[in-house]
């Protein structure tokens, strides 16, 4: 009898919310800058993510998103969500990505204590607002606590976003964005939350606003549409405690109650903060959060090898999210597959604003994109 090797976990379907995917390699979010100073996407982005979708029934996850003008900025080249203009550019990468027969989510954000005051002011005279008077390291600019109202509008911007993603964009779902250091993480961790309101202080009220949002964009859009990323060992923007698991603990657990039929919860691995590696310390794992979420859809990121990947898959059954390698291989999802060579990534072309290099010139394996 002729013994045939099952396909791995990592090359077969899964269940995504409503969506039926063929395989469990997902493209991680990334930020790359190739929208215009207005935060409007192109020509570029359409051809970006339609080429990440040649494989059929890949999940895409797209870069970060502004909610709003107000909700902070890193760069003008970011984009939003926020304008018509900004939809209408996101629709036609949505309909680019449905078109190969692949999905998508928008992840969305706000930015906090990470803004860029400079980059803010490009767009109006909006405050630089945080959960507390907490400094980047290396600045000597201090965000302005938001008010009680200021963390109500917010909860209303991810609405409008999430809204404005699905019904108008015609996406398939968004992931809010609860990690790397950036708003909703702020008010999470305690280095960044010095807060003595309903907002601070106890695990249960600095995850107060994070759930909200979650609350409110699953009651806009639905369970099955929402997701949330999570990132409890990144040191991104200089957030973090040495001990992650009692905060995320709570989160993840009120997560699970609260929202059983979430698309997916995204976490981001030990040994990497947002585009960079770091060292992974003693007692760093996310373990825990697989013991408290699994057998609900999972998706993790950071640093995975094709071994790793189908390892984990296996283990887990959860899905594996590729950025730097799905960069610079558009047919990732095939190559893994296949055990086909990698290109390799340029890190030099990684934010480098509207500029088509190291964005739409990687090409397949067999060259035609």
């Amino acid at each position: 009898m002729v013994q045939t090797n099952p396909v791995p976990k990592l090359f077969q379907p899964v269940q995504v919310g409503d969506l039926t995917l063929n395989h469990r390699v997902v493209l991680a979010p990334l930020t790359r800058l190739r929208a215009n100073d207005k935060h409007v996407h192109g020509d570029m982005a359409v051809r970006y993510y339609g080429q990440r979708a040649s494989v059929p029934g890949t999940l895409l996850i797209t870069e970060a998103t502004y909610i709003a003008p107000w909700a902070g900025s890193i760069s003008v080249h970011a984009p939003g969500v926020w304008s018509d203009d900004q939809v209408a550019a996101w629709k036609r990468v949505a309909d680019a990505v449905h078109s190969k027969g692949s999905y998508i989510f928008m992840q969305i954000w706000a930015i906090g204590r990470a803004t860029d005051p400079a980059e803010l002011a490009k767009d109006g005279d909006y405050p630089y607002i945080a959960p507390s008077a907490v400094p980047l390291a290396g600045s000597d600019v201090a965000p302005r606590p938001m008010t009680v109202a200021e963390i109500q509008q917010h909860i209303d911007g991810f609405v409008t976003a999430a809204k404005s993603a699905v019904f108008r964009a015609g996406f398939d779902g968004v992931e809010v964005h609860s990690a790397h250091g950036y708003l909703l993480d702020q008010f999470l961790q305690d280095s960044t939350n010095k807060r003595t309101d309903d907002y601070g202080g106890s695990v249960e009220n600095k995850a107060r606003f994070p759930l909200a949002v979650i609350d409110a964009v699953t009651k806009a859009i639905g369970e099955k549409r929402t997701a949330v990323r999570i990132s409890p060992w990144s040191a991104w923007n200089d957030v973090g405690v040495a001990d992650q698991i009692p905060t995320f603990t709570y989160f993840v657990s009120r997560l699970a109650q609260d929202h059983p039929n979430l698309a997916y919860l995204s976490i981001v691995e030990p040994g990497l903060s947002a585009g960079e590696d770091k060292a992974i310390e003693e007692g760093e794992t996310n373990d825990f959060i697989r013991k408290l979420w699994l057998p609900r859809t999972l998706i993790s990121a950071g640093r995975y090898t094709r071994e790793s990947a189908i390892q984990k898959a296996e283990e887990t059954g959860e899905l594996i999210a590729f950025g730097r390698r799905f960069l610079s291989n558009p047919d990732l999802p095939f190559r893994l597959r296949n055990n086909l060579p990698l290109t390799k990534w340029s890190r030099d072309v990684y934010y480098t604003p509207e500029d088509p290099h190291g964005y739409i010139d990687y090409t397949t394996y067999d060259g035609k994109l």
